[in-house]
């Protein structure tokens, strides 16, 4: 019925706190690069992306999954282009069910993307210390 919106409502929120990253970042020059290089310290350079490029991946993932199920209810006619929008808005028995849509299905969803992403991000982390350790060898030769 309604499940996408939780989604779209991550989105939105991920997609102002990506745009206030980036902002802080274009400020800091050092971390304005798509790639930066940091040293840590023990000495040995890091390759990492911004962290405004990792909340982009999750931006794409949430926005294009709530899409894609906005299409699905709209096919399926639980949307409608006229008011309430929302078929289930119509019956306050209906609104009940898609509240409780939204507050398991929706949230369950929201929660799997946001687990998901947070995956893509520990693997990326791994590759960049890869990348960083066979720089810092190919330095020492």
């Amino acid at each position: 019925m309604a499940c996408f919106l939780v989604p779209a409502a991550e989105a939105v929120a991920t997609t102002a706190v990506t745009k206030i990253l980036q902002k802080k970042e274009q400020k800091n020059e050092s971390a304005s690069a798509e790639i930066s290089a940091q040293t840590m310290e023990n000495g040995v350079s890091e390759v990492s992306l911004p962290l405004s490029r990792k909340l982009k991946w999750l931006n794409k993932m949430l926005w294009g999954g709530s899409a894609l199920l906005c299409f699905e209810h709209i096919w399926h006619g639980e949307i409608t282009p006229y008011f309430p929008f929302l078929t289930a808005a119509a019956n306050p028995e209906d609104m009940a069910g898609m509240l409780r849509e939204m507050s398991t299905v929706g949230v369950s969803m929201a929660a799997l993307v946001t687990v998901v992403w947070i995956g893509m991000v520990a693997v990326s982390s791994v590759m960049e210390k890869r990348a960083a350790r066979t720089l810092q060898a190919e330095r020492q030769r």
